[in-house]
């Protein structure tokens, strides 16, 4: 899910430094041989991001199935969730014991392990003009491409939206607004009606990174946001910025009850919150749909609707992006290994595979086409797909598309706006440093 952010010294700024410098040269060509016939024998290992309910057992069954089919081979899993993924791939990648196949977020996080020689080159057996290569999308596939080259299996696609409880908003008289402004008046109303507004918690400082990148969407032009991403062409003066963060302030300020103490409330009590009934709204990812509307919750699929954060008047931007990007796997390129990991990886993309994935409880909309159908998947994650494959662009996450530095501010600025301790200017001035100090 969500590309899960970072402490002092972060997961993200330490991986670099590891991959960077600890594994022989810095190469982005791979040793490994992917397309060897796979031996089946030995034990493979898998770290995935999918530990707890109700994600868990998805890749506990693909094991299960694939050790039936090759009784000699011994799957070995490493369940992380989203929140432990990014310390666990740190302590792996130091002591040198990476598995065979891991979990990887698009953007610099992924280009990491390319550079350092971590992600085996899977050109020959997943370029769009293969056959494996053929059964994804191309912007799928090409999420994980790095100078022409291909090097992850995008598993499932994903996107962020405003995911709102149908029924709260009748009770509360209010409408799915159209542009930012009516989103802040309608919280005055809910609120009157006895819910919270917008449920949010940002203790570990991505979601409020998740608002923030979409505004800058839309309030910055495109040709100038993505190259504020890179430190060598940034110039982070587009008017947009401080716009953006003005508007993220007074979302906080006007439509969350825990204001200023957002940064000491965890992201899964305010999924919590609109599952529970308690919330009308949710800032949430295509892959949280049917969790907060799962067997057990008091919010019904029924009721559940879902709409893009509403685009500001006036926004200088693209108001077709949605924030969001496919998020996968990559194979050890030090991995003996390799060939085997590529079959389980076919195997795990199968078209029926693909559905199982797509369809409740999982509710992760498989990237291979065709997997995300009415039949197979909720309403909700077949309207946000079908919103996702619709956008203009995708602006992918904040934290995983610059480089660690750059993040790392953004993090601490989005904080110290929610606390009241920077202001607007303050935040993008200690970007602007993080970014030339950086080049």
């Amino acid at each position: 899910m969500n590309a899960r952010r970072f402490a002092t010294v972060t997961a993200v700024s330490a991986l670099a430094a590891l991959a960077l410098t600890g594994c022989g040269g810095g190469s982005p060509e791979a040793a490994a041989d992917v397309s060897a016939a796979p031996e089946y024998a030995g034990t493979l290992s898998i770290l995935t991001k999918f530990a707890g309910e109700p994600l868990e057992p998805y890749f506990e069954d693909l094991a299960a199935e694939y050790e039936a089919l090759h009784p000699d081979v011994t799957v070995e899993l490493i369940q992380e969730t989203d929140q432990s993924i990014k310390d666990k791939t740190k302590t792996l990648t130091a002591s040198g014991a990476l598995p065979d196949i891991y979990f990887s977020w698009t953007g610099n996080w992924a280009e990491n392990f390319v550079r350092g020689g971590l992600a085996a080159d899977l050109t020959e057996v997943l370029g769009p003009d293969t056959e494996w290569g053929g059964s994804f999308g191309e912007a799928s596939l090409d999420a994980f491409s790095y100078e022409g080259k291909y090097y992850g299996i995008p598993l499932y696609n994903n996107g962020k939206f405003m995911g709102y409880n149908k029924d709260v908003f009748e009770k509360a008289g209010v409408k799915v607004p159209t542009t930012f402004e009516e989103l802040l008046s309608s919280c005055s109303a809910i609120r009157e009606a006895g819910y919270e507004p917008i449920a949010f918690g940002n203790k570990d400082g991505w979601p409020g990174l998740h608002y923030l990148q979409q505004l800058f969407a839309y309030n910055v032009p495109g040709d100038k946001l993505s190259a504020d991403f890179v430190p060598e062409s940034a110039t982070l003066d587009e008017p947009g910025y401080i716009k953006s963060l003005e508007q993220f302030k007074a979302l906080v300020d006007e439509c969350t009850d825990t204001g200023r103490g957002t940064n000491g409330v965890l992201y899964t009590t305010a999924q919590e919150a609109l599952a529970g009934g308690k919330a009308a709204m949710y800032y949430q990812e295509v892959l949280e749909f049917d969790t907060v509307t799962a067997e057990g919750t008091q919010l019904k699929p029924e009721d559940f609707g879902i709409f893009p954060l509403p685009v500001p008047t006036g926004a200088a931007g693209d108001p077709g992006a949605i924030e969001g990007s496919p998020e996968g796997y990559l194979i050890n390129g030090k991995s003996p290994r390799a060939a085997l990991a590529v079959d389980f990886m076919k195997f795990a993309t199968t078209a029926e595979n693909a559905s199982t994935l797509s369809a409740p409880p999982y509710g992760q909309p498989s990237a291979v086409v065709g997997a995300v159908t009415e039949d197979t998947s909720s309403a909700a994650v077949f309207e946000g797909i079908g919103r996702v494959n619709d956008a203009s662009q995708l602006v992918i996450w904040l934290d995983t598309v610059t480089v660690p530095e750059v993040a790392d501010a953004w993090l601490a600025g989005g904080e110290a706006l929610i606390s009241g301790d920077a202001t607007p200017e303050e935040v993008l001035e200690s970007v602007r440093n993080a970014s030339a100090a950086a080049k």
